[in-house]
C-alpha cells in the first residue's frame, strides 16, 4: 500500500540477555521506534487534534536472533488504511543482510482522547499516511 521506510541501529547490551541475545520485548520496542519514524516522515503526530493510537493488535514471528553489537534494522510499511484502524507490517533483520530475523506486525485504532472511542481516521490524515 504505501512506501517502505528502513529504521535502524545498534543493538545494545542492556537489550540482552546472558547469552547476548536480544530479549524477544526488544523487538515490539524496535518495531514501534521504526513506525513512530514512518509517521514523523510523513507529519503525523501521535497526539494530534486529540486523537490517539492504542494498539489492538501486536505480534512477531521470531526467525533466527538479533545480538549484541547487531545493527538492527526494520522495515516497515502500512499495509491497510482502514476507516478507523492502522494496520503495520515489520520485516526485521541485522543491517548489512538482507536475512530475515522476524516479522511483525501491529495494528492500531484511531480514538478520541477524550472518550477513548474509536473514530474514523480523518481524510486530510488518510492523505498523509497513503
Amino acid at each position: 500500500m504505501s512506501e517502505e521506510l528502513e529504521w535502524s541501529r545498534p543493538v545494545e547490551f542492556y537489550e540482552t540477555d546472558l547469552a547476548g541475545i536480544a530479549h524477544f520485548s526488544n523487538y515490539y520496542r524496535w518495531m514501534e521506534s521504526a513506525e513512530h519514524a514512518f509517521l514523523r516522515e510523513r507529519g503525523v503526530s501521535l497526539h494530534e487534534g486529540g486523537m490517539g493510537w492504542p494498539r489492538v493488535h501486536a505480534s512477531v514471528d521470531f526467525k533466527k536472533p538479533v545480538k549484541f553489537g547487531d545493527e538492527v534494522r526494520v522495515k516497515v510499511r502500512l499495509a491497510e488504511l482502514r476507516t478507523r484502524s492502522l494496520c503495520f507490517h515489520f520485516e526485521l533483520g541485522v543491517k548489512g543482510s538482507e536475512e530475515v530475523h522476524a516479522l511483525g506486525e501491529m495494528v492500531s485504532v484511531c480514538v478520541d482522547l477524550a472518550s477513548m472511542k474509536a473514530v474514523e481516521i480523518p481524510d486530510e490524515l488518510r492523505t498523509r499516511l497513503a
